[in-house]
């Protein structure tokens, strides 16, 4: 599946799974699949105002989300309603799956932040995920998953991280 400007724009349901069970779905537009990366765009799909302290998603956030179908991870550029890049929020997951219009990542609990300016890269969740258990219940998961934590990271503190996206 391709999404061109000669077709309309392709709507996805994006469901993230965490521990066997749908922790959000929302709608968004299918704005490329090469075979083996997409990215779709949607607006903030949470309820009201998430703060981090160190970023807040709120109403009018856009998501530019890119999955991969080979890679553990999933990258999602976040800019303000009027177009201001707030920075990049990753998700460590098992590589998409996109089956008709529904695309599933099941998430793995680590996360890592990189603020616009890349001078904030921080690694996110670690308690989560050891407290998950999937270190003793599927152990070559759990080593994919800190593999791509400590891959997306090193990416992160370079200065070519924008080019995962291009």
């Amino acid at each position: 599946m391709s999404a061109n400007s000669a077709e309309a724009p392709a709507e996805v349901d994006v469901v993230l799974v965490k521990a066997g069970r749908t922790k959000i779905r929302y709608t968004g537009v299918l704005l490329r699949d090469d075979g083996t990366r997409l990215a779709v765009r949607a607006p903030w799909a949470g309820a009201g105002v998430r703060d981090f302290g160190f970023v807040r998603f709120e109403a009018g956030d856009v998501f530019t989300e890119y999955y991969w179908r080979d890679r553990w991870y999933s990258v999602k550029e976040v800019r303000t309603a009027d177009g201001a890049l707030k920075g990049w929020y990753c998700d460590i997951t098992r590589p998409a799956v996109l089956t008709g219009t529904e695309l599933v990542v099941e998430d793995l609990d680590l996360d890592l932040w990189r603020s616009a300016d890349g001078t904030d890269v921080r690694r996110l969740d670690e308690d989560e995920f050891t407290e998950s258990g999937l270190a003793e219940r599927d152990p070559k998961s759990a080593a994919a998953a800190v593999a791509a934590l400590d891959e997306l990271e090193r990416l992160a503190h370079g200065e070519h991280f924008e080019d995962l996206m291009a």
